[in-house]
Parts: C-alpha cells; structure tokens; sequence
C-alpha cells in the first residue's frame, strides 16, 4: 500500500459546508482494461432525477504544479503571469468601474479559431512526469484521467443544460484517459457569427480583472494596460471523484495574498460580471441559470471564492459582491426548481465510469467521441486514425521512453 492510500483523505461537500476524513478510498478496479465489456449500454441517460443522491466521495483538491502563457501564448512552466488580488476600499461609494474603457484601443485578443487541445496541460504532465509516476511499470502517470478543468464543469452542469451540447474525445494512451473538448458545429457558427454586444460583453469580464488585480502582492491595479486574453495563469490540481483519479488543469484568475486560507488552491480568487439585478426573480434566475457554472469551475480545483461585479446599463460596475464556493448550496437549497451540487457530481462520476467502461483499447490514435445535446443520452462514436485524434505525437514519444525527466518545479 502507498503512503497515498495510507494517509487521510478530506473529501468536500458543499451541501454540508463539511471537510470529512475518508480513510477507506474504493480502489479502481478498472485501471488495466484490457477489451471492451459486450454489457456496455450504448449511452448514458443525463437526466437530474436519475442522479438524486447523496453527494459523492470528492478529494480535497491539491496544487500539484502550474505554469503560465504569455502575450504570444507560448508557455512557461513558472508563476510568472499570476496576479494578485487588489479589491478597492469597502468603505465609500461604488467602484465606477469603466468596462468599456480600451476596447477599441488597447485589446488584444486570443484567436479563438486555433483548436489547442491539451497541448499546454500536456507541456506540463511531460516535464513533470516523476511527480505524477505510478508503481504500474505499463502505467507512467497515477492518473486515470487527465484534462481540463472546462471540460469536466460541462459535465458537471450537464443535468440541467437546456440549450448547448457538447463533443467530447477521449483517447487511452498508456493507461490513463485523456479527454479534450471538440468543437461543435453550434458553437463554431456561435463563435463566427458573435454579435458586437457579445464581443464586448467578453472584454468587460477581462477588463473587470484588470481593474481588481495587480502584478505585485503589494502593488495597485493598472487599468490603463493592454488588455491580451492570451494571457493566463493556469494551476494543475490532482483530486478523486469516488473511484477517479483526476488530473486536470484550468486557469485562474489571482490569488490573495491575504486570505485566510493561504496555501493554494484555496487562496484563489475566481472574478466575474453579471448585469445588475433589481428584483428577487431577477436573483432567483441568477441563481439557477448561471450561479451553477460558477460553482462548478470554482468547486472542482477548490477555489474558495468567488467575487462577482455588477454591471450597470453603461458599462460601470455598480456593486460588487463575493460568494464563498462552499456556501453557494445554501443560497438555493430552498428553491425546489434550482440544480443541486450532488446530481452534478454524481453524473460527472457516472460519465467517467461510462467512459472507463466503453474506452478500453489503448492506443493513442484511437478516438471515442462522446456527444450530449440537451434533452438526450451521451452517446458515442468510434474514429481510428481519423482528423480526431489530439494526443501530439512529441507526447506520446515522449510517454513511451523509459526514464522520466526530471521535474521543473514552479517558483
């Protein structure tokens, strides 16, 4: 037994707001697969009532390392692009930020066109690969998944998604899966044709960060930068979803560096707008509608915080207000209609065993595609040697030589 399965282990809870040891993890029988179950249902239902439960087993989310992407995008295993937490006084009038202030002058915009797949979080697991090294000889990395932290809250939110779908590939390569997101033909039609509102609605968020963040612990916001969305500071988190070990990566947006909580992840800070509510049915929808997607991108690599801007009809943040992460399921436990955090979790944990049960041929240029729209099962197809295969092949060289590299540790 490993000095992993020996210590204990919190598990999170939010419907709780507990923090509870578990000192008997289930093994994952299924981590050498050898050929397909002929059991295998052809899909997965994805209704909320089917997942109605008790919250699963979910591990206190832990930084195994980070990196950063530049202006140009290129990527650095380093801390260099983290930024620091810097709210205005509490105290006074409302901040009056201009989200609108260097749109059309001081924007540089990532080119959303260029499809990266994992390729950075895969930069990462390569250079670091004696930190995640199983006792497994045919196994090189202790993880049964590995993606990105995106991809995993579309899952999540999945019972209760009514209008967009998703796509899915998922490859098995030395026996870990990998899952990166695949462009649907909605979702490309949605990026070309974004209206101009959209597009600025986009740069406020990011604009937003600029006005609550600063480049030093103890130094000041600058909003009159450049505002270059191929900027990002990403953590890598290793977690378990009952059975499912998990690493995946995603980007944050500051740390505090006066939080209570001081060791990452859980002195992040997530920073996000929405136009300013009037009314409690203004609230209630808030809740319902995009609270969800919050909670599940600040829950799954355990950020504590989340700090919401308010937008007034001009474009000025009017108010502002934080939510902690594992209090959220107290602000909609009472709305009988509203999403609950286990039927989230228990679905995720479902698609995942799903997955481990229908990908069992290890081979990196085979893709399962996986694909939900609303109201439908996830289903998938079978493509080999095809235009879906993601996995780089400097990474799978890489993966199939014997002797790890030695691990750059982030500053």
């Amino acid at each position: 037994m490993t000095s992993e399965q020996l210590s204990i282990k919190m598990s999170l809870n939010p419907e709780t707001c507990e923090r509870k040891e578990d000192r008997d993890v289930p093994k994952d029988c299924s981590a050498k697969r050898q050929r397909t179950d002929p059991k295998v249902p052809p899909t997965l239902p994805a209704g909320p009532s089917r997942y109605d439960g008790p919250f699963p087993f979910y591990r206190r989310p832990s930084e195994m390392g980070r990196f950063s992407l530049d202006g140009q995008r290129c990527y650095h295993g380093d801390a260099r692009k983290l930024r620091y937490y810097a709210p205005p006084p509490i105290e006074g009038p409302s901040p009056g930020f201009d989200l609108r202030d260097g749109y059309h002058d001081r924007y540089v915009r990532r080119d959303e066109s260029i499809r990266e797949g994992l390729e950075h979080l895969l930069r990462w697991v390569s250079q670091n690969r004696k930190l995640l090294q199983s006792e497994d000889k045919g196994r090189p990395l202790n993880a049964d998944f590995i993606t990105w932290r995106g991809h995993l809250t579309k899952v999540l939110t999945t019972p209760y998604e009514t209008q967009e779908g998703w796509l899915l590939a998922v490859s098995l390569f030395r026996g870990t899966l990998y899952i990166s997101e695949v462009e649907t033909e909605a979702a490309r039609k949605q990026r070309e044709e974004r209206s101009e509102l959209l597009k600025e609605l986009t740069y406020m968020g990011y604009k937003f960060e600029q006005y609550m963040c600063a480049d030093t612990p103890d130094g000041t916001p600058d909003p009159t930068g450049v505002v270059n969305t191929n900027e990002g500071f990403c953590t890598v988190i290793r977690t378990r979803l009952g059975t499912h070990s998990l690493l995946f990566s995603g980007e944050v947006d500051c740390t505090d560096p006066r939080s209570p909580w001081p060791d990452p992840p859980s002195c992040y800070v997530e920073l996000k707008t929405s136009k300013v509510m009037h009314s409690p049915a203004q609230r209630r929808s808030f809740y319902r509608h995009k609270m969800i997607k919050w909670w599940a991108q600040s829950f799954l690599p355990g950020v504590s915080r989340i700090v919401a801007g308010y937008r007034g009809p001009d474009g000025t943040i009017v108010g502002l207000e934080t939510f902690e992460t594992m209090k959220i399921f107290q602000l909609i436990r009472e709305d009988p209609g509203c999403w609950k955090p286990a039927v989230c979790m228990n679905f995720c944990a479902a698609f995942l065993a799903f997955v481990k049960k229908v990908v069992t041929e290890d081979n990196s240029k085979l893709v399962h595609l996986f694909a939900w729209e609303p109201g439908q099962p996830v289903s998938f197809t079978v493509h080999r040697d095809s235009s879906y295969t993601f996995l780089p092949d400097w990474y799978v060289d890489a993966l199939s030589t014997e002797k790890p590299p030695t691990p750059r540790i982030p500053d």
